[in-house]
C-alpha cells in the first residue's frame, strides 16, 4: 500500500540532509519533485531537482487547481503537483514530500493518511549558528529566515512524529525507523 511521507523543518534544521540519507535506503519511496519559478542552476536538471516553468504557467496551474500546495519564497513561487502525487500513488509506489509547514499542513487535508514529520533544531540559538555557518544570507535575510522558523516552530503540533537533530547521524537513524516502521504497517 502507498504512503506518503510529508517531512518538513524551519531553514537550517538539517531536513535536506536527513531526508537525502535516508531515502537512499528505500528505493521504493519515491521523492516528490517540486515546481518552481526560479531559474535552473547550472547543477539542476529538469524533472529531477525541479519542474521549472515560467511564473505564467504556474498561475494557470494555480488558476487550474492542479497543486496540492504552493508558496511563494523570495519572490518565486514552488509548488506540488497533484498530478504527479497521484501518479505516485495509482503506481502503488509511496512518496516523500520536503516542504515548508503550511505546505505540509495543506497535503494533509488534500491526503489525510499523509505521515507527517518535523525536524527540529534543538533550539533557536543553534538555528542561527547554524544559518550563520552556511554563509548564504545578509543580515536581513538572516532574520527573516529566523523569525520564520519560528513560526514554523509552532507548527510542530501538526506533526505525528517529531525529531530534535542535535546530531545528524541521531536523527538519520530517527527518520529511518519512523519511515521503515510506517511502511511495515498494513503489510
Amino acid at each position: 500500500m502507498s504512503k506518503i511521507f510529508v517531512v518538513s523543518a524551519p531553514s537550517g534544521a538539517g531536513k535536506t540532509t536527513v531526508v537525502r540519507n535516508v531515502l537512499e535506503k528505500f528505493p521504493e519511496i519515491t521523492f516528490s519533485i517540486s515546481a518552481t519559478t526560479r531559474s535552473r542552476r547550472d547543477f539542476e536538471v529538469e524533472g529531477v531537482d525541479y519542474f521549472f516553468m515560467s511564473e505564467n504557467e504556474f498561475k494557470k496551474k494555480i488558476d487550474a487547481n492542479e497543486f496540492v500546495e504552493w508558496e511563494t519564497f523570495y519572490g518565486y513561487y514552488y509548488g506540488t503537483l497533484k498530478s504527479f502525487i497521484n501518479s505516485e500513488i495509482e503506481k502503488e509506489n509511496s512518496v516523500l514530500l520536503e516542504v515548508d509547514v503550511k505546505g505540509a499542513v495543506k497535503i494533509k487535508e488534500v491526503y489525510a493518511n499523509a505521515i507527517m514529520i518535523f525536524i527540529l533544531p534543538p533550539s533557536i540559538e543553534e538555528l542561527q549558528k547554524r544559518l550563520l555557518k552556511r554563509n548564504t544570507e545578509t543580515e536581513d535575510d538572516l532574520q527573516k529566515r529566523i523569525e520564520r522558523a519560528k513560526m514554523e516552530i509552532d507548527f510542530q503540533d501538526h506533526f505525528k512524529y517529531k525529531v530534535v537533530n542535535d546530531d545528524i547521524e541521531r536523527a538519520r537513524e530517527q527518520v529511518y525507523n519512523i519511515l521503515k516502521s510506517e511502511l511495515i504497517k498494513e503489510k
